[in-house]
């Protein structure tokens, strides 16, 4: 090969991998003060009762529980004779989606890099390449518009202005109602093309003022385009789609509204939602692996700002990242490795065949 089109490979090849470890590590140094601050409170965690870590944890298991079923229905299909249901077994669904969410938190990349590991445990479980990549990237659609509609749906709330929740239990039901409210919209969406016509419209008149090539009738059929490809993919089984990416949210967010509880915080429930709803978006700017460090920056400063104590705000961000972020790494570490010693030992006992779904 020529030595130019080898350099030009190389570059091509390793240029964008060198490009983001630089930028990761600027970013890791910029917010490499904050978490320091941060876990410099790890001590005053003894001070949280036990059963809170427990009520933390419960929520966002059922977070990644939500996740696992909403896999289990991209990916289901109808095959044989009579048309039967199919899909991935719950241990293929749970290892697919812990392993990337690791892989994710750890690796520069974020979602796209979750995305890739998740899909190539899908693959190896036998699950064809097209559906997987398809139910991914539906799923991607699904729960970010989900994200997308927290701001939306806490508006009204903020504009209201309800007194702060005396009890944790107040903040905890606000993510019920929110949750069911979210499932009713969500599925109006996908049904009435009207309803997604004139949003789209109305968020195009917006862009159009930040970039001129934006038209409202452009990005109306963006929008209804993305949504008839995630209509498609849950095509049968919408509603239960909505329920599973609406629950992945609700939980996750309630699981820090259960982390401000163990400290005793009164806050408004709608504007806890709103500092969620940036976190999350934070977490989505590819420059740390997982938003580290900017996630836990904004979400303390966030909830300064809606009136909780600057120590009982770091507390509370601590405790929820701990379960967040940094329990599901561990999980998701034994997640591949018991993966790849089952598909080990069934390629030894069916060398010449596809290896079996883990379940």
């Amino acid at each position: 090969m020529p030595v130019m089109p080898l350099m030009s490979q190389l570059v091509r090849r390793w240029g964008v991998r060198v490009v983001s470890l630089v930028l990761t590590a600027i970013g890791l140094y910029v917010v490499f003060p904050g978490l320091l601050t941060l876990f410099g409170s790890w001590p005053r965690l003894r001070d949280v009762d036990l059963w809170w870590f427990v009520v933390v944890v419960a929520l966002v298991v059922g977070s990644m529980v939500s996740l696992w079923w909403l896999t289990r229905l991209a990916l289901q299909r109808r095959t044989g004779p009579d048309g039967e249901w199919t899909t991935v077994g719950w241990g293929t669904a749970a290892s697919a989606h812990l392993a990337g969410n690791a892989a994710g938190k750890i690796v520069p990349g974020g979602p796209a890099t979750a995305g890739v590991v998740q899909a190539r445990l899908l693959i190896q479980s036998g699950q064809p390449a097209s559906e997987v990549a398809s139910a991914i990237t539906a799923m991607g659609l699904l729960t970010t518009g989900i994200l997308l509609l927290l701001p939306v749906l806490t508006v009204p709330a903020l504009l209201i202005g309800p007194e702060p929740a005396k009890q944790v239990e107040l903040g905890l039901l606000a993510s019920l109602v929110v949750a069911v409210v979210m499932v009713g919209l969500s599925t109006a969406i996908l049904v009435w093309t009207p309803f997604v016509v004139a949003v789209g419209k109305v968020a195009g008149q917006l862009l159009h003022f930040l970039h001129g090539d934006a038209t409202p009738d452009s990005v109306a059929k963006a929008l209804v385009a993305s949504r008839d490809r995630v209509a498609a993919s849950f095509d049968g089984r919408r509603t239960r789609s909505v329920v599973a990416a609406a629950g992945n949210r609700m939980f996750d967010y309630a699981a820090l509204v259960a982390a401000l509880g163990a400290l005793g915080v009164h806050a408004r429930a709608s504007e806890v939602m709103m500092a969620y709803a940036v976190a999350q978006a934070l977490a989505l700017i590819p420059i740390t692996p997982g938003g580290l460090g900017f996630v836990e920056s904004g979400l303390t400063t966030l909830l300064v700002l809606v009136g909780v104590s600057a120590d009982q705000a770091v507390l509370a961000t601590l405790l929820y990242r701990l379960a967040a972020f940094w329990l599901p790494i561990p999980l998701g570490a034994l997640a591949w490795t018991g993966w790849r010693i089952n598909l080990h030992l069934t390629r030894l006992r069916h060398p010449a065949g596809k290896s079996e779904a883990l379940d």
